[in-house]
């Protein structure tokens, strides 16, 4: 039987009729994003189950080989450099039963966004568009397109069409602001309908941006 990973879990109001589940970044956990659904539940026009699973802890080779919440390894940014390829799969995986959890929960998945910030917006991204059923949305902020070669391959119908918001900071020096674009580009090039923003800020979420997420969730969810 498949494990699932612990969460935090918020809702806006009972029962909910929609959910966002949210991975969070390297070395953070599922408290990270907790203290945004106050700015962001004024937007939802239901009541909301939010998702924050915690990462396992593994090693990480770009970090010395510290032990940290980390939802695949990383040798370092460079794309030329090989990806963990195997632990992106298995964390894609991990989502891929929280979103089946939801199901079970009695929230369909086309109520349902799958969100993640900087390496949990590379899983989210991974996992949603090989999702077998359409999702309400998919959202990666800060973040890069994972094992892009297989994607035209591996993409579901079901999710071709499905809203996907991507924003990163120009100033971001842990994950360069062009392997943003790049990771549009390569998304729109296959056809998927992305909403770009960016944001003159670093590795990080600012007001702004939280107000673009806030206006995103209300038109997917709406």
């Amino acid at each position: 039987m498949f494990e699932l990973l612990p969460t935090v879990e918020v809702e806006t109001g009972h029962p909910p009729a929609a959910s966002i589940i949210w991975l969070h970044g390297l070395g953070a956990d599922g408290h990270d994003f907790e203290p945004i659904v106050p700015q962001l539940a004024g937007a939802l026009l239901q009541p909301t189950r939010f998702v924050f699973p915690h990462a396992p802890v593994r090693p990480v080779t770009i970090n010395g080989g510290m032990a940290m919440r980390a939802w695949f390894d990383i040798f370092g940014i460079d794309r030329q450099i090989r990806q963990d390829e195997a632990g992106i799969r298995a964390s894609a995986d991990c989502a891929a039963e929280l979103i089946r959890r939801e199901n079970e929960r009695g929230v369909p998945s086309a109520r349902i966004v799958l969100a993640g910030f900087s390496q949990g917006g590379a899983v989210a991204l991974h996992a949603g568009l090989r999702h077998p059923d359409r999702l309400a949305g998919i959202m990666g902020l800060s973040t890069a397109l994972p094992v892009s070669h297989t994607l035209a391959e591996e993409a579901t119908a079901a999710n071709a069409r499905t809203p996907i918001l991507l924003a990163h900071g120009s100033l971001d020096a842990v994950l360069p602001f062009a392997l943003g674009t790049a990771s549009r580009d390569a998304l729109a090039a296959l056809g998927y309908a992305v909403t770009w923003h960016e944001y003159v800020m670093p590795h990080a979420v600012n007001p702004e941006e939280i107000a673009d997420i806030a206006c995103w969730l209300a038109k997917v969810l709406g």
